[in-house]
């Protein structure tokens, strides 16, 4: 069973930053791809970014330019969150897939508030 473990989540005002982390128990490079998703009260869950084995990056068309994925390292994957709104509220998945696989974290809480 994977494990993906998110940290980093918190309050912060209008304009600020967040990085987000995810500790995966096996290497990313294992998935076909690991990225984040997030799901606001009362909406569905929706694609942030992800990023492919060979690198290639899919952003939301709401956070590209604000929002950047790292590979830190084998095991983990970060977000760098940016000039941050507070329509970026929601709670935030760290996902992995492999195949038609999807593996989920708990999530952690994000909230864009003055």
């Amino acid at each position: 069973q994977v494990q993906l473990v998110e940290s980093g989540g918190g309050l912060v005002q209008p304009g600020g930053s967040l990085r987000l982390s995810c500790a995966t128990s096996e290497s990313i490079f294992n998935f076909n791809a690991v990225g984040w998703y997030r799901q606001a009260p009362g909406k569905q869950r929706e694609l942030v970014v992800t990023i492919n084995v060979g690198g290639r990056t899919d952003y939301a068309d709401s956070v590209e330019g604000r929002f950047t994925i790292f590979r830190d390292n084998s095991n983990t994957v970060s977000l760098q969150m940016n000039s941050l709104k507070p329509e970026d509220t929601a709670v935030y998945y760290c996902n992995a897939r492999l195949l038609r696989t999807n593996n989920w974290g708990q999530g952690t809480q994000v909230t864009v508030s003055s």
